[in-house]
């Protein structure tokens, strides 16, 4: 008796048989172990692609599968790049400049694929800078409608009023419309001089500086500390990190991803 061979190009997969197993991915993402991974599975407690998945064969293609564990993003995309730049003052927020100027790009050469900057930061602010290859994240993070909040510490003229934060809060008039922060905090203040914390969703150009300036306390230095829960730690001026997972994980959740 012969057996009917067939070669590997006349064979079709069937779909089950395609990408890789979701416990595997999981379990390659750190989420946890594979057998981990399987009782959470089990337990409905993973989705893909915006269903609950509950068996246990489920195969994915990480390149594409969108996952959600207990509700907040996974990254299992190799492919994506998700940084965080600590911008020194005098350095332009673009990835090139035609007449030779420091540049944000200069701290970025040896990344490979087409990276966004999330937002700006002008010339003189130093700070935060969220750095990434996911164009639809960039996109969402910058779009006023997702209101992702931004902090900023801000050295200014003083001394500062008593009832300022109440008028900021409230909003102020701006030659380009109404602007209010969403909180402000007076950190420290000496002589003539004072430290204050300034949150807000918008993302106008200059508008911290303008703002403060507009109410009579021009900014000195001017420091963007977070974005949504992701925030500068120890991070020295020009250094560039990985964000972790809980820090991917929390921008994808702010801008509903």
């Amino acid at each position: 008796m012969t057996s009917e061979r067939r070669s590997p190009s006349s064979a079709a997969k069937h779909p089950s048989e395609e990408g890789v197993r979701l416990q595997k991915v999981l379990s390659q993402a750190g989420v946890a172990s594979r057998r981990a991974a399987e009782e959470m599975i089990v337990e409905g407690r993973i989705e893909v692609d915006g269903e609950v998945v509950m068996e246990l064969g489920r195969r994915v293609d990480p390149e594409t599968a969108v996952i959600h564990v207990d509700g907040s993003r996974i990254m299992v995309n190799n492919n994506l790049t998700h940084l965080l730049l600590n911008k020194p003052a005098g350095i332009l927020c673009t990835m090139s400049d035609d007449k030779g100027r420091p540049c944000i790009g200069d701290y970025l050469r040896e990344r490979q694929g087409k990276l966004f900057h999330v937002g700006r930061l002008d010339q003189d602010t130093e700070g935060l800078l969220l750095i990434t290859n996911d164009g639809e994240l960039a996109n969402r993070l910058m779009h006023p409608s997702y209101k992702v909040r931004k902090t900023y510490m801000a050295e200014v003229l003083g001394p500062i009023p008593k009832d300022l934060g109440q008028r900021l809060k409230a909003g102020v008039e701006l030659e380009d419309g109404p602007v209010k922060v969403d909180r402000f905090k007076l950190v420290d203040q000496n002589q003539n001089r004072a430290l204050v914390e300034v949150v807000l969703h918008e993302g106008r150009k200059r508008i911290v500086r303008r703002l403060l300036k507009h109410v009579g306390h021009p900014v000195q230095r001017l420091v963007r500390t977070r974005i949504g829960d992701v925030q500068l730690t120890t991070e020295r001026q020009g250094a560039i990190r990985p964000l972790n997972r809980q820090e991917i994980s929390s921008l994808y959740k702010i801008v509903g991803m």
